[in-house]
């Protein structure tokens, strides 16, 4: 306070809109910038120091915020849905207003930071996600494909589907009309070519998780049961630092806790509140399931805890132990295990990922 420029900047793809505050004068004005990232950084570079930046975050990525930290600017990358939004201003949106609001508030210090990823784990985490693209298309792809079928009366019942048997059934399948023929080798040619996305973004993932900025990391994730190498590597992307988080507050930056409400003497909590990664969430749901059927030997987790020191070995099966123990209590409650498992199995994840 007292001296310095503070700027708020409402970023787009192809538009920059500044709102600054000199803290000399007391001013506030808005000004149309340049979007290029160079012209940008030394545009702020020239404003009356120290200059405080801050922008929203979102598609436009985090190369503007390490541009500004290589120039000695001091840019904070707000987390948008933690922005205070004012009742009276909700009829007026522009990006004028936008970028004044930014401004205001990084000068009072009321907006949370996210943490800004260096280059290479940001390309981690683009091959995460694009690898849950790929998942996501070949589900949707093979539901199309199999209510395609049914509307004709065909239903595999020879097994689970989307094995071999189920692969060797459909290619034997003659559709009578000629369109119902052109429209099922369109979505089998979908679902073969989602496959193969897939395929090759899993051999991607594993070549990356080996290397050495991820591959301790994500060997102590893999000795939890229901943790392979594709989830340990997406939680260490995902996550990032787990320094930075303690094994209370992991399960509430992932959205794995109750929501609340409290008034008076009344107190209710209610499901879980969904904040923060999504992706991050759904794999250690998913992950939770495996802790359901009881601890017994595996050839599978011995091989990813061979080369992990004993103290590491001991840390996971006392997880495996003690989750197992807490889905069945759970599950004679009848709570929503798979979830309040999920969020202990969370606090776990962090205990291996923090250990030296």
């Amino acid at each position: 306070m007292g001296n310095g420029t503070f700027v708020g900047l409402d970023v787009h793809a192809r538009s920059v809109v500044a709102g600054l505050i000199d803290e000399a004068t007391g001013e506030l004005r808005v000004k149309r910038v340049a979007h290029r990232t160079e012209e940008l950084v030394s545009w702020l570079g020239d404003l009356e120091g120290p200059v405080r930046v801050a922008y929203e975050a979102g598609p436009t990525g985090f190369g503007l915020a390490r541009a500004c930290a290589a120039a000695g600017i001091a840019c904070l990358v707000a987390a948008p849905s933690l922005i205070a939004r004012s009742p009276a201003g909700r009829g007026r949106k522009s990006d004028a207003s936008d970028a004044e609001q930014l401004a205001r508030l990084l000068r009072v210090g009321e907006l949370t930071p996210v943490r800004v990823p260096d280059p290479l784990e940001e390309a981690a985490r683009d091959l995460v996600r694009a690898r849950e693209d790929a998942r996501a298309d070949l589900m949707r792809t093979r539901h199309r494909l199999s209510k395609l079928l049914l509307r004709h009366g065909l239903v595999y019942e020879s097994g689970r589907a989307w094995t071999g048997a189920h692969q060797a059934w459909l290619r034997r399948q003659r559709l009578a009309h000629p369109g119902t023929r052109a429209a099922f080798d369109d979505y089998y040619a979908a679902v073969l070519g989602a496959g193969l996305r897939r395929e090759r973004l899993d051999e991607q993932i594993a070549q990356m998780a080996a290397e050495a900025r991820f591959a301790p990391l994500v060997g102590r994730l893999s000795c939890l049961r229901g943790v392979g190498t594709l989830t340990a590597f997406a939680l260490a992307v995902e996550i990032g630092d787990f320094n930075r988080l303690s094994g209370a507050t992991i399960g509430a930056y992932l959205g794995l806790t109750p929501s609340e409400s409290q008034s008076g003497s009344r107190h209710s909590r209610g499901p879980i509140t969904k904040a923060g990664n999504s992706h991050a969430r759904r794999l250690l749901v998913e992950a939770a399931w495996h802790h359901r059927p009881p601890v017994r030997a595996s050839a599978v987790i011995e091989r990813r805890r061979a080369s992990q020191p004993p103290e590491v070995r001991a840390r996971a099966e006392q997880a495996g132990l003690r989750l197992h123990h807490r889905w069945h209590q759970l599950e004679r409650r009848r709570g929503l295990v798979a979830t309040a498992v999920a969020r202990e199995l969370a606090g776990w994840c962090w205990s291996l990922a923090v250990m030296e």
